[in-house]
């Protein structure tokens, strides 16, 4: 036992015994927690903490005692750390007995400290929202900003964030309805940008003028008054916007778009129709309010479309299906699923087109329906048009639910189905 006492010792000795690079990465694999206990040791790890690049403070859990010990622990040691480069510095507080100021000094002293990453998660107080130091708006260095929660966005004139590639919004507040746009004029260099709204977050207009970016993430919640994105190197969108009123909405073209995933219900189907054109993969929700809706106007083609996902969760989405697959020529892969939080009912509604769109004579390759088959007679009708026209298919696979009744009538009708493609391997499985 002693032995084995001594070898511990020696194995420590050993490890003090390396260079500050050294055990700084060492470190710097465990949570920052961990990494401030070991100043406990020895006087040879007693300051190496405060070298550390990678800071993460949490109240996860946390008694109100402890809560006190971190706020004390950080007044007292954060303007002493040492580390020449702070690659990051993470907050995540849930507990009222952290004060906004207490944030808001931290905050300023870690933005001296050419800071690279801020990360900050904070709910503690929903009414002092004021947690950010105009400082951190012109910090040279910062490359990633995030910020969720009880945050007031507040922008000072005559500041720049020129190095910032990276920024998410989520559940924050702004100051004013163009705080947002502000924001984004200070950050010539972004590239990738998330908006997370919230009923009460204060925007009235989302206007995304950055050239630069190339992706973007908006969940707008609220109704606005003006919605404008000029994106011209946009890569990836991904975007949620409920909007029944009619508001000034204009989106540019984007030739660059090779992803996207849209989800909305609002007037103006068209112009967004007409920028995306030009995706590779698209998955799409939309909101028809009847069959006399107009899908979303002519003259539009999907010429690089190859996956396309419809989620099925509205009764007239078969119109939208037909028209996508007449506007998509090179479309290889086809699922029909329910967004998360969405409920796949199914359809409804089923009219034959009269002509075989030209994906399915020529590149369809796999056709999915994971959202949950039930055999309705519009289903099998669709399901079937699509095994009875499709030349290239290789795999159609249909999930449905286990606890169906008849679900082995219904599968076995598609599976006698007269099929285009020779090659082509039904596959059933349970959801």
């Amino acid at each position: 036992m002693r032995t084995r006492k001594l070898t511990k010792i020696q194995a420590m000795d050993r490890i003090s015994e390396l260079p500050d690079e050294v055990l700084i990465k060492i470190l710097n694999l465990v949570e920052t927690k961990v990494a401030v206990s070991t100043s406990a040791l020895s006087k040879r790890w007693e300051f190496l903490w405060m070298l550390l690049p990678k800071l993460t403070y949490s109240t996860k859990d946390y008694s109100e005692s402890d809560c006190e010990s971190l706020r004390s622990f950080l007044h007292r040691n954060l303007p002493l750390h040492r580390a020449p480069v702070l690659e990051r510095f993470c907050l995540k507080f849930h507990h009222s007995h952290l004060e906004p100021l207490d944030v808001k000094l931290w905050v300023l002293a870690v933005v001296s400290r050419c800071l690279r990453e801020l990360k900050i998660n904070y709910s503690s107080h929903p009414d002092k929202q004021d947690i950010l130091p105009s400082s951190l708006y012109a910090c040279k260095f910062l490359v990633t900003l995030k910020l969720k929660g009880s945050i007031l966005v507040d922008v000072p004139r005559m500041v720049s964030l020129s190095c910032l590639k990276t920024l998410q919004l989520i559940e924050v507040t702004y100051l004013s309805e163009d705080s947002l746009e502000r924001l984004l004029s200070i950050c010539p260099v972004l590239e990738d940008l998330m908006v997370n709204g919230h009923s009460d977050d204060n925007l009235e207009d989302v206007v995304v003028l950055v050239p630069s970016l190339e992706r973007l993430t908006l969940d707008i919640c609220s109704d606005i008054d003006e919605f404008v994105i000029k994106t011209p190197s946009l890569k990836y969108l991904k975007l949620k916007y409920y909007n029944s009123w009619s508001h000034y909405f204009s989106i540019k073209k984007m030739s660059k778009l090779r992803e996207a995933h849209i989800n909305v219900s609002f007037p103006y189907m068209k112009k967004l129709i007409k920028s995306i054109t030009c995706v590779k993969e698209l998955t799409f929700c939309a909101v028809l309010n009847s069959l006399e809706d107009d899908v979303y106007g002519d003259g539009f083609v999907f010429n690089q479309l190859e996956h396309l996902k419809l989620c099925i969760c509205e009764e007239h989405v078969s119109r939208l299906l037909v028209r996508l697959l007449k506007d998509s020529p090179k479309l290889q892969v086809l699922e029909l699923f329910g967004m998360e939080n969405h409920s796949p009912d199914g359809v409804y509604f089923w009219n034959q087109p009269s002509t075989v769109p030209e994906c399915m004579l020529s590149s369809l390759k796999t056709f999915k329906w994971s959202g949950g088959y039930l055999g309705r007679p519009e289903e099998r009708d669709l399901a079937t048009f699509i095994l009875q026209n499709a030349h290239c298919l290789q795999t159609a696979t249909i999930l449905s639910e286990s606890s169906l009744v008849p679900k082995l009538d219904m599968l076995k009708e598609l599976a006698l189905s007269p099929r285009a493609s020779t090659a082509c391997r039904l596959v059933f499985k349970d959801l």
